[in-house]
């Protein structure tokens, strides 16, 4: 059995599928978590699968996620749907749900929040409501795992019974007579492919260009219902769409007056509205935002990261030193000796230092996340990105770069626009993902030990200042146009739930260890190989005669005008394509360096202007090879994804080349 779950954004469907499945989803207090379709086993039911949809607020395919859910509901066909409603918003996400009966599939209404309705004065009588909508309604908070139990048992009988919505006609007057007509008139094409008559001609009087496609209708049989929809407008003197719209909020406006007594205003929404005064303030909102990630990255970069990490390096090398006195105890080969200390342990232990700064950063950015802060800053930065061409829902893809570059791609998918997710897309890789900084930690303390947060933070806003400026370049040459009318939800601060914050934590450090152990430990060998053999296999005794020097010296004349032409820097940028990481692991096992030492050794390797390039170039060049499969995927062609390579390549290579030129006219 197959089970859909859909509801609006920020509604506690990521949530809900948590309780549902024991699924370990990140649940965020801002509109677009939920990109794709997730599925899960329901807990205590093996046999029924639950499928995570994208939020969406209406059935019509204006954007990606709206797709996605479309064609899940009207392609798999699912047993049941479970419509997950916002108590506290009852009216407007009600209207999605009488979209979702008009599909005729066996649905169960999830009255969610309903603790935050009691404890405001308001109720809902239940009963009624089911009775109006003919379906079946229950009461939950899917944060407390209240009612959860007896939400499934509803679902399964529902769906096992095949109990389809009793009451599908909202409909009167001209609205109804244009509904009903266009039925008719298009019954046996929706029946040749599988969709509900009166869905498909509701999507027809909305002008569903990809639905009348899918029905293959004739011109005549499209003519019809033109003046259908003609007749429609002039009866009620607005447009269709708003008719529809209109017809829907009248029947929900005399549901809601007759099943919900409204609560009044929350203790929430109050101390919302207070803080919001100073939070997007026009003037106070954008230096309250560069003030709060500057507290971040001085705590991540000085204060408490650094720390950790210093202690985590510590104890790697101990590690690393017991088991180099145990293989040269036991005798072991000396190639093998090598291969396991000069390699694994170097290269491993050298981006696994570097842990608790990812956790750090990404503890403080999920307390901003989870109190709702983050839905405030995609409102206030909605009139800078503008400027360049793109609206405030831009921010959260960029944001989520901070993280990694890959989710952030394919966070664009929340964008109504194709313009603008296309556009998103190519600026992303300006944002520098969290895989870069074990590069800027080497560096900084190699050659800024005294400034070490302030680089890194300067490396971050020079990666956004030159998305800003690549922004206008796009936004005026190949995206001509305007960016799409900015609309979202803003959640009522909450206090971070522990739970979540823990959850996107242990996620992101499983996400890097796992990483560590996989691919930085297979770059990390094929490096060592190659650095220990020459051309026919023989060990060598000085690495300048391996195969990896010949690789180097075929790349590394681009790099000389960037005051880094050495084969070892080369090798390691190369590598770095596999995974930012594996730029560090490189250089520690080309240089014979523990993670205690590698800044020491760099320092005397490099004069500093060239580390200040090569620290700029790392921040531009390509991403790695999984962000540039995830953009071939979102912008359908290998073509855009060569386009990315090339483009951030050679904006890294002239800002590297600049900064190395200005950092000799200084030093």
């Amino acid at each position: 059995m197959k089970l859909a779950l859909a509801g609006n954004q920020n509604c506690g469907k990521t949530t809900l599928f948590n309780q549902l499945t024991g699924s370990n989803q990140h649940v965020g207090n801002f509109p677009g978590v939920t990109v794709d379709r997730k599925d899960g086993i329901i807990r205590g039911h093996e046999d029924v699968t639950v499928v995570d949809l994208p939020g969406i607020y209406s059935l019509s395919p204006y954007t990606a996620e709206e797709i996605v859910t479309r064609d899940y509901l009207l392609k798999e066909k699912p047993d049941g749907i479970i419509n997950i409603v916002d108590a506290t918003n009852i009216e407007r996400n009600l209207y999605l749900s009488m979209q979702l009966m008009e599909l005729g599939i066996p649905m169960v209404l999830a009255l969610n929040m309903m603790d935050e309705v009691r404890q405001n004065g308001g109720s809902v009588n239940v009963s009624k409501l089911s009775q109006e909508l003919g379906i079946p309604v229950v009461p939950i908070t899917a944060s407390k795992n209240e009612g959860v139990s007896e939400l499934i048992d509803v679902v399964l009988r529902t769906a096992q019974q095949r109990q389809k919505p009793k009451r599908l006609d909202f409909c009167q007057g001209a609205v109804h007579r244009a509904i009903h007509s266009v039925s008719h008139m298009i019954e046996d094409h929706a029946a040749a492919i599988g969709v509900p008559a009166r869905f498909a001609a509701t999507k027809l009087l909305e002008g569903d260009e990809p639905m009348m496609a899918q029905l293959s209708l004739s011109p005549n049989e499209r003519e019809l219902i033109q003046h259908s929809v003609e007749e429609m407008e002039e009866e009620c003197g607005m447009d269709c769409n708003a008719a529809l719209a209109d017809m829907r909020y009248t029947f929900l406006d005399d549901l809601c007056a007759a099943t919900v007594v409204r609560p009044h205003e929350s203790k929430e929404h109050q101390r919302s509205v207070r803080i919001d005064r100073f939070l997007t303030h026009k003037f106070l909102a954008i230096p309250i935002f560069l003030g709060i990630m500057l507290l971040i990255f001085w705590l991540t970069f000085g204060l408490v990261g650094t720390f950790l990490s210093d202690l985590l390096s510590l104890g790697i090398d101990w590690v690393t030193n017991l088991a180099d006195q145990g293989l040269t105890a036991y005798g072991i080969n000396p190639v093998v000796h090598s291969l396991i200390i000069d390699g694994v342990f170097a290269g491993i232990g050298s981006v696994l230092s570097f842990l608790p700064i990812i956790v750090t950063l990404f503890f403080f950015l999920s307390l901003l996340e989870d109190s709702g802060y983050m839905a405030r800053v995609a409102f206030v930065m909605d009139k800078l990105l503008r400027k360049i061409g793109l609206s405030g829902r831009s921010f959260v893809p960029m944001l989520i770069g901070f993280g990694c570059t890959v989710p952030a791609v394919m966070a664009t998918r929340t964008l109504s626009s194709d313009r603008d997710r296309k556009m998103t897309i190519l600026l992303t890789p300006f944002i520098s993902c969290s895989a870069k900084l074990p590069i800027y930690g080497v560096f900084t303390a190699a050659f800024f030990p005294e400034y070490g947060a302030l680089v890194m933070i300067g490396l971050y806003v020079l990666g956004i200042l030159l998305g800003i400026l690549s922004g206008l370049i796009l936004g005026r040459t190949a995206f001509k146009g305007n960016p799409v009318p900015f609309v979202m939800e803003l959640p009522a601060y909450r206090l971070p739930a522990p739970k979540s914050v823990m959850r996107l934590v242990w996620d992101k450090a499983k996400d890097f260890i796992t990483r560590a152990f996989t691919v930085i430990f297979l770059a990390t060998i094929i490096i060592w190989v190659l650095q220990t053999f020459d051309s026919r296999i023989n060990v060598v005794s000085d690495s300048s005669q391996s195969l990896l020097a010949q690789i180097g010296r075929l790349i590394a004349p681009l790099f000389a005008p960037l005051g880094f032409g050495s084969w070892q820097m080369s090798t390691a940028l190369l590598t770095g394509f596999t995974a930012k990481e594996a730029v560090v692991s490189t250089l520690a096992v080309l240089t014979g360096s523990s993670m205690a030492t590698l800044p020491q050794t760099l320092s005397g390797a490099l004069p500093l202007p060239a580390a200040l390039a090569f620290l700029v170039f790392t921040l531009l060049y390509t991403p790695c090879v999984a962000a540039i499969a995830a953009v071939k995927r979102e912008m359908g062609g290998a073509r855009s994804a060569l386009f990315v390579v090339f483009y951030q390549t050679a904006v890294a290579w002239v800002a590297a080349f600049l900064f190395y030129r200005l950092a000799l006219l200084i030093w």
